[in-house]
């Protein structure tokens, strides 16, 4: 029996990148998945399918309430009420690294819609069935890149930084409800999206980050499965409001 038996999870930006690798740790451990983004799902729902794994996808723009609403209404018609949200959707690998000066004010809006609205509407959605049970866990998705700081991503900087903001204060408002609120914050993720970014996948980056770390390596979404898994477990009920840092030691606190 895995540690997440009977448990339904709801992954956002499950196409690609964290997204699958997360939904198919949480399945192995025999979480019910529902997988939700704006692009197809459909390799992840066959991946975990075949590993044996109990999985749906929705196509959700997480900006979109009622888009939001429904994918909701879904996992619960599919497998019930759901007690894990994996908020990942983000935008990262589309954007590249201009001054601030080149950052159009419909960009900003639009980093910020995705990276933080589409926290707020999904953890809004499902917060009512998580005080109805008294429980629920709910893991968002931050970055080193706030801890450290980046040049040429003001936009997704402060958005990431937005999301620990938000981890804290909804640990304080959902705790007496039995709703424990992280954050899980990587370093550069070495995704397929992020090898074909123009500035991101380059040896000259990628070298500085291996070299910055402890364990001088590339990192990839599987490295953060563990982490995910432990908040998103019984094991980690007495923790909430805290942000792991998971980037090879690269920031230290």
């Amino acid at each position: 029996m895995g540690k997440l038996e009977n448990a339904i999870a709801i992954v956002t930006g499950g196409a690609q990148g964290i997204g699958p690798e997360t939904a198919a740790h949480l399945a192995a451990e025999g979480a019910r998945v529902v997988l939700a983004d704006i692009a197809p799902c459909d390799a992840a729902v066959e991946t975990i399918r075949r590993a044996g794994g109990q999985v749906t996808a929705v196509r959700t723009d997480v900006t979109y309430p009622a888009q939001v609403a429904a994918m909701v209404d879904h996992c619960c018609r599919t497998f019930g009420d759901p007690d894990i949200l994996i908020n990942n959707a983000a935008l990262a690998s589309a954007l590249d690294f201009k001054p601030i000066e080149a950052i159009s004010s419909e960009e900003w809006t639009r980093v910020f819609d995705v990276n933080v609205r589409g926290v707020f509407e999904c953890t809004k959605a499902v917060t009512p069935i998580m005080r109805r049970a008294g429980y629920g866990k709910i893991v968002n998705m931050g970055s080193g890149t706030f801890l450290k700081g980046m040049a040429g991503l003001p936009h997704y900087v402060a958005s990431k930084g937005a999301v620990v903001g938000m981890t804290r204060s909804l640990a304080r408002e959902l705790g007496p409800h039995g709703i424990r609120v992280n954050c899980v914050s990587p370093g550069l993720v070495m995704t397929e999206q992020m090898r074909d970014h123009a500035t991101m996948g380059t040896d000259a980056v990628m070298s500085a980050q291996i070299d910055g770390r402890s364990i001088p390596r590339e990192q990839v979404p599987e490295d953060l499965a563990g982490a995910i898994l432990f908040l998103c477990s019984r094991s980690s009920d007495f923790i909430t409001g805290q942000t792991l840092v998971v980037d090879g030691g690269s920031f230290l606190h």
